[in-house]
């Protein structure tokens, strides 16, 4: 673009401070709306792998590549594998990958250190964006509406920006997670069994997951299929009886395993949903999408947040370009070819996971990454 267009990014996560630091190097001055009062407001999950040609490449180019190497955990990047029974079939160190681990609060305040002061405006949860009469788009929060040039939808898979792309929805996956937490000093046995990063126990459509973060904190998820309609009643039922229903629903798995249900403090009850593979929408002059809103997949490929930060990279190059909307109508279609793929391995991730062929291939799928 030409000229330097007021710029809306609507969401406060990876992808949205990741572009709103881009475009601050390039002397832009983007505003970004965040729904959570202060960065501590919620939990922002466990932790993150950032890989090489993506969210790392992502950090370099944001100045920020000292910050991410102090923080990144590259000892935590280890894999275990668990049949039902806790019989150990598969354990790797990781230690020569080059994924290394991060809390996701970690990088999100990394990034959130690195912009303006004043250019992230703290609850400012957007309810709508609408085309304006004059040109432009309104960003509503509360009973106003400012007026911004361009607008990227940064807001997750329920995004308030996507409905002025397309009609499509994120489809529920028929999957649910129950995520715990756990602090390793206080629960040596879980930390035995998660080793050095993290661990799956795999059995007929059910899976239990331990994953190592930062700070001495173990995240784990209870994961298993249940009709959407019962998932929604569980987000509103008390923790002691979701607790309850998953000890009958694991009955039969080794006590070392459900100690996992039994002695994790209980976070949130998670179904899971996904947009539809290689969804793509008709561009518009001055909205666009990137992150989950874009391309939302399950967390079983481990591959969102960096595809978020790689979209960053390409949308601030397509925002700051002399070619004008064209540039983001290329990058939209990158955007697009990038995920598929991803969101391919995620769906199989998911589905091997938790099925009714229980470990087996998730054990190949082990042995094939590392050539055994």
């Amino acid at each position: 673009m030409t000229s330097k267009p007021q710029i809306a990014i609507v969401g406060g996560g990876p992808g949205g401070l990741m572009l709103a630091r881009l475009l601050q190097l390039r002397g832009f001055e983007p505003t970004v709306f965040e729904r959570d009062g202060h960065a501590g407001d919620r939990p922002q999950g466990g932790s993150l792998d950032l890989h090489g040609d993506t969210g790392q490449r992502a950090m370099r180019l944001a100045g920020l590549e000292k910050e991410f190497s102090a923080a990144a955990r590259p000892e935590d990047q280890g894999d275990r594998l668990y049949d039902q029974n806790g019989t150990l079939l598969f354990d790797r160190d990781g230690g020569d990958d080059d994924r290394p681990e991060i809390d996701r609060t970690v990088l999100r305040q990394i990034l959130l250190d690195s912009l303006a002061a004043g250019s992230l405006r703290w609850g400012s949860k957007v309810k709508a964006v609408n085309p304006l009469a004059g040109g432009g788009y309104g960003v509503i929060c509360g009973r106003t509406a400012e007026r911004f040039d361009v607008v990227v939808g940064a807001d997750g898979a329920w995004s308030r920006v996507r409905p002025l792309l397309t009609e499509v929805k994120p489809v529920y996956e028929g999957v649910t997670l129950v995520e715990l937490g756990f602090d390793a000093k206080r629960h040596a046995k879980v930390d035995a069994l998660v080793g050095g990063g993290k661990m799956f126990a795999v059995g007929d459509n059910r899976v239990l997951i331990a994953q190592r973060n930062g700070h001495g904190h173990i995240r784990g998820y209870a994961g298993l299929r249940l009709a959407e309609n019962v998932a929604q009643e569980w987000t509103a039922q008390e923790p002691a009886r979701v607790r309850a229903t998953l000890m009958h629903i694991f009955a039969g798995w080794a006590p070392a395993l459900t100690s996992l249900i039994e002695a994790g403090d209980f976070i949130a009850v998670r179904p899971l949903y996904a947009l539809p593979i290689g969804h793509t929408w008709q561009s518009r002059a001055g909205v666009t999408l990137l992150g989950d809103a874009a391309h939302l997949m399950s967390p079983f490929g481990g591959e969102g947040v960096n595809l978020a930060l790689a979209d960053a990279v390409d949308m601030a190059d397509a925002l700051i370009s002399r070619e004008g909307w064209q540039a983001v109508v290329a990058c939209e279609a990158t955007i697009a070819e990038r995920a598929r793929p991803a969101a391919e391995g995620a769906a199989e991730g998911l589905n091997s996971s938790i099925s009714s062929d229980g470990v087996a291939a998730v054990l190949d799928h082990y042995r094939e990454r590392v050539g055994a």
